[in-house]
């Protein structure tokens, strides 16, 4: 096991040790952590480790025998000290690990794998964003007057993409009541439905998986009707109005869809980059949010298609 940290664009590790939660408590106290970190790098007898830390000899042999028990520590080596056998004791890897519940799966993505990178282009070239970002005005508007709350989940999937990107020249988010037309004919990120999204209304005839007159999603790839108020779409096609530009609509019947949505790209990016399930070559993907712990907010996601 290690221990991984990101700081200042490196990555720094630790070789680490796994250790039951039940030791926490010997772990717990101010001197064991004192006499753990004497011994990291150099192993000392517990004499030495007294006259170093200032501290009684008794009380650092009572936590010397606790740590060991744990297995947080080792003896290193025994040799002749003054005519006795000194046991020399060492920790035994630079980190502790202690793990309160098991290990989550999570997905390792890199921009050199060729996948992702053919689903980011021509959204991110050369470390770069080549797209327009437009999101759903959170004023009325629109035969609905309806208010968008998608946009504020947008910032978790820009923060997503923002993993992928090494500059950004300009700001690329939009309200899709101040997008001009001629922006509909760059590359295009769509968050939220037609209903509080308008430039997404305006491609929706166009996507494989689209909203219909009744606000559910269809699907033309499976033929299957999606009414759940938590489904979600993420669908990547050419634009309409430039044939050499994308549209990815990232986009729910209702707010907690969209949620659904862009949580996929947290948990299950992989699956989005394999492409619909009923045809590989086609980038179009249901999602269903599920309320796992019963709050009334979705957190965790399904594949549908």
């Amino acid at each position: 096991m290690r221990v991984v940290e990101q700081k200042h664009q490196k990555t720094y590790t630790l070789k680490a040790q796994e250790l039951p939660v039940e030791n926490l408590r010997s772990l717990g106290s101010e001197l064991a952590v004192r006499i753990l970190k004497t011994i990291t790098k150099k192993a000392k007898y517990p004499k030495q480790i007294a006259k170093e830390l200032k501290e009684n000899e008794q009380k650092i042999y009572y936590h010397i025998r606790n740590l060991e028990k744990t297995g947080a520590i080792k003896i290193e080596r025994q040799e002749l000290v003054r005519g006795a056998i000194a046991k020399f004791y060492k920790i035994t890897s630079p980190a502790l690990v202690i793990k309160f519940r098991e290990l989550e799966a999570t997905q390792k993505i890199t921009a050199n794998d060729e996948r992702v990178e053919k689903f980011l282009y021509p959204f991110i070239t050369d470390g770069q964003l080549n797209a327009r970002i437009i999101v759903g005005s959170p004023d009325p508007h629109g035969p609905d007057k309806a208010r968008s709350r998608d946009g504020y989940y947008g910032m978790d999937l820009a923060l997503f993409l923002g993993t992928f990107m090494t500059y950004v020249p300009q700001i690329n988010v939009r309200l899709d009541t101040e997008t001009k037309e001629k922006d509909l004919k760059e590359n295009l990120i769509l968050i939220g439905g037609p209903i509080v999204n308008k430039i997404t209304e305006k491609f929706n005839r166009h996507l494989p998986i689209y909203f219909g007159n009744d606000k559910n999603i269809y699907s033309r790839i499976s033929k299957t009707n999606y009414t759940s108020d938590e489904t979600g779409i993420i669908v990547k096609i050419k634009n309409p109005l430039n044939p050499n530009k994308r549209v990815l609509v990232v986009a729910g019947k209702r707010f907690q869809g969209t949620r659904a949505a862009i949580m996929a790209f947290l948990k299950g990016f992989r699956r989005i980059i394999e492409g619909n399930r009923f045809k590989k070559g086609v980038i179009a993907k249901v999602v269903e949010g599920m309320d796992m712990d019963s709050d009334g907010v979705v957190d965790d996601i399904e594949f549908r298609e």
